[in-house]
């Protein structure tokens, strides 16, 4: 397997791990999935950078001379495209070749999302969770940033503390690419940036007099990187939704990027407002949400509205006509 393929597929299952909490052993599926469809585009003179949405078709025609079932090639499919859909949001490729790929037997199942009620539990948990005051104020910090800015979990946990001078009002995050964009921060994230802001500012204070090395992250740590880890904050955010009675494998980095998403187009944000405060270099990438929504709609209707419920619209025997 050449360097650039292995690099690739290490990164995503990485970040499958830390921002969606995969298991083990989906992570082992997906990477022989990825091996073999890399093998597949060898033979073909391709890799994973060159591929084009006719090269992942005719491996999935490929699959199916093979006689794969229909859930295994589904799955490959699923691998594929989050690899493209993960390769995109860190600028390994400047486009999606999967993006519009439909194959068998795929899961019509809706993503995961978390109400707002859930959000509010789980923000309050954050405020309680930690070993002292401090603890606390930087676990609600994370939580309220994540939610009001839907970073991306790698964006929140390196952020440095440089980018959260100046207005207020704006945060200033560095995305894939090294592409810069200033996102509004709420009311409760800008309190909330506050009081761990005055907590940073003491560290450092501390830090000068003992004569000790500076930290030049938000969220710093003792670790390797000198930041919060993003397997770290998943395990936190696990923690809140247990304390918070939210069910914990609803709750990951990703559905709470989600959610602010998806709570902010359901409550009439501009989807190219969405696209700017997420940092997707192409709306096509955005409109996922569009597509939760109207589904989710079109669900509330057929669960909520009253003539739902009867199945049909009960009869009298009459027929109306105008006039007739």
């Amino acid at each position: 397997m050449q360097t650039e393929t292995f690099h690739w597929i290490s990164s995503f299952l990485e970040a499958q791990a830390a921002e969606l909490g995969a298991a083990t052993n989906t992570q082992l599926a997906y990477g022989r999935d990825l091996k073999d469809f890399d093998a597949y585009l060898s033979r073909q003179k391709q890799n994973f950078v060159s591929a084009k949405r006719s090269d992942v078709e005719s491996y999935l025609v490929h699959c199916d001379a093979q006689g794969l079932a229909r859930s295994t090639r589904a799955r490959r499919l699923s691998a594929i495209k989050q690899l493209y859909r993960f390769a995109f949001e860190e600028g390994l490729r400047e486009d999606n070749p999967a993006i519009q790929i439909s194959g068998p037997g795929q899961d019509k199942r809706l993503p995961k999302i978390l109400s707002e009620e859930e959000v509010d539990r789980l923000l309050e948990a954050a405020r309680a969770s930690g070993r002292n005051q401090s603890d606390q104020l930087r676990n609600t910090c994370l939580m309220e940033l994540l939610y009001a800015t839907g970073m991306r979990v790698s964006e929140l946990v390196s952020l440095p503390i440089a980018a959260t001078r100046g207005d207020p009002r704006l945060l200033l995050i560095m995305g894939k690419g090294g592409k810069e964009r200033m996102v509004p921060l709420s009311p409760p994230a800008r309190e909330a940036l506050s009081a761990w802001l005055v907590v940073r500012d003491r560290q450092d204070e501390e830090a000068r007099i003992k004569r000790k090395p500076i930290s030049r992250f938000l969220f710093p740590s003792r670790g390797a990187s000198g930041f919060l880890t993003r397997h770290r904050f998943y395990l936190l955010i696990k923690e809140f939704a247990v304390s918070a009675g939210v069910e914990p494998s609803k709750v990951t980095p990703h559905t709470l990027r989600h959610a602010f998403a998806t709570h902010l187009l359901a409550n009439g944000a501009d989807l190219r407002a969405i696209q700017t405060m997420l940092g997707h270099a192409d709306v096509a990438t955005t409109e996922i949400y569009t597509h939760v929504l109207e589904e989710r709609l079109s669900e509330l209707v057929l669960e909520r509205h009253p003539l739902a419920k009867d199945g049909s619209r009960k009869s009298d025997g009459k027929t109306s006509s105008d006039g007739q």
